[in-house]
């Protein structure tokens, strides 16, 4: 089974393709480079230079083929994934893409093109560091214009679409603050991420822990994902009942871990998290959503604690590839 990782730069955002496949009869429109199979996910700078971090790349590079006509990408089953707030977790994302579609080594994992913006990445941090209204001179609040943000993820679903994605997905929790806005007159499906958590619980059947009331999911997020709602939304919807941090725990130990990790105080915000989690388990919780990158990986695989919790972007990568074999299937 070969391996291929395929990118381009185009204006301000960089373009990577990763695909796996039994045979070497792919074709793309435009000219695209073919990289060893170790490269990891390219980045641009603020200038547009591309930037690729990877163990080998003086080796094995071939251009494709520059008149093959169509799409971008002729698989049926190819995913069009827009990067977020973090470059390593929608790295993570595009991991999990690959390595759970391929679980089995008769089955060729699913082709995806990656749309990664360092502009749109700093947009969006500042989005999540200043989600409240800010004083004018006057002393008078305003909302902030998000204008450019919208038109920016909007610009890139439109080119995810025209490149032949089966389906466009945006492995970022703050992005789908403005969901209805991007993916409005979009021609293929657009997987939220809030009803793809949702979904899986609700399959899960969950029993309420207390007598009289519907199962129960905390959540710990950022004050902006928080505020935007879109997973209260989702989960109610399905029939959970929310539980949100209060102001003191929020105060007292979610944001203070945070403040410990920018320190490099790792074991001191292991400690605040903790604290966080089981203060939203002793009011009930069936289980925990971590939508913060912040929180993903601080605790150790091991601690008890993370078998209560679930991280969104996993339900995310599952819905992903099941809608791709779907398309494959042509289903």
């Amino acid at each position: 089974m070969a391996s291929s990782f395929h990118l381009l730069n185009n204006l301000s955002h960089s373009l990577a393709f990763l695909s796996r496949h039994r045979s070497q009869n792919t074709m793309r429109r435009n000219p695209v480079f073919a990289l060893p199979p170790y490269s990891i996910i390219p980045k641009t700078e603020e200038n547009g230079n591309l930037q690729v971090f990877r163990k080998s790349f003086h080796s094995n590079i071939a251009q494709i083929d520059r008149n093959s006509g169509g799409f971008l990408i002729t698989q049926c089953n190819s995913v069009g994934v827009i990067g977020g707030v973090s470059v390593k977790s929608t790295q993570n994302f595009v991991k999990k893409l690959v390595k759970w579609s391929s679980k089995k080594e008769a089955i060729s994992s699913i082709t995806f093109v990656l749309c990664s913006d360092p502009v749109l990445s700093k947009e969006l941090l500042l989005h999540e560091s200043c989600s409240f209204p800010f004083p004018t001179s006057k002393g008078e609040y305003i909302e902030r214009d998000h204008g450019r943000v919208v038109s920016n993820l909007r610009n890139k679903r439109v080119f995810l679409e025209n490149s032949g994605a089966c389906c466009i997905v945006m492995p970022c929790h703050v992005s789908h603050s403005w969901y209805d806005e991007v993916a409005e007159g979009c021609s293929v499906p657009f997987l939220h991420i809030g009803e793809c958590v949702a979904k899986e619980l609700k399959d899960a059947k969950l029993k309420p822990l207390e007598a009289g009331s519907p199962p129960r999911i905390g959540i710990i997020a950022t004050d902006a994902t928080l505020a935007a709602g879109f997973y209260q939304e989702k989960l109610q919807n399905e029939g959970f009942e929310m539980v949100l941090p209060d102001k003191a725990t929020l105060e007292h130990t979610v944001v203070p871990a945070v403040e410990a990790l920018s320190r490099k105080d790792t074991a001191g915000a292991q400690n605040l998290f903790r604290i966080a989690l089981q203060v939203l388990l002793v009011r009930a919780v069936n289980t925990i959503i971590l939508a913060s990158d912040d929180m993903q990986d601080l605790l150790p695989p091991d601690d008890p604690l993370l078998k209560k919790c679930v991280d969104p972007m996993d339900a995310l990568a599952r819905s992903t590839i099941k809608h791709a074999r779907r398309a494959e299937r042509g289903r």
